[in-house]
C-alpha cells in the first residue's frame, strides 16, 4: 500500500472512471464507481471529466469531514495528517 497526495489520489480515481453517452439527450455521464454515488454529467467528454473531478474532490472532502475512511484505489491510500489537540489546563 502506498500513501499519495490528494491530487494523486484523485488521479487514481480518474483512472477507474467510466464515461457513457446518453442516447436520449447526447450528454456524457461520468461515473467514479469506486466512490459510491459519485457521478455527474456534461455536454461533452471534457466537461463531464471536469465535472467529475469536482464531484470526486467534494466526495472526498465531505467524507473526511464526516470522519470516514477513504478507500484504497489501485493500491493507493490518501495520505492525511491528524492533529491531536493538546489538553488545555
Amino acid at each position: 500500500m502506498k500513501y499519495v497526495s490528494f491530487k494523486n489520489y484523485v488521479n487514481e480515481i480518474l483512472k477507474t472512471a467510466e464515461y457513457r453517452k446518453d442516447s436520449e439527450n447526447g450528454s456524457v455521464v461520468a461515473i467514479a464507481s469506486v466512490l459510491p454515488g459519485c457521478m455527474t454529467q456534461g455536454n461533452n467528454f471534457e466537461e463531464a471529466r471536469d465535472n467529475l473531478i469536482d464531484a470526486i474532490e467534494l466526495w472526498i472532502t465531505v467524507g473526511l469531514k464526516e470522519g470516514e475512511e477513504m478507500p484504497a484505489i489501485n493500491g493507493n491510500k490518501l495520505a492525511i495528517a491528524v492533529e491531536q489537540p493538546e489538553q488545555c489546563v
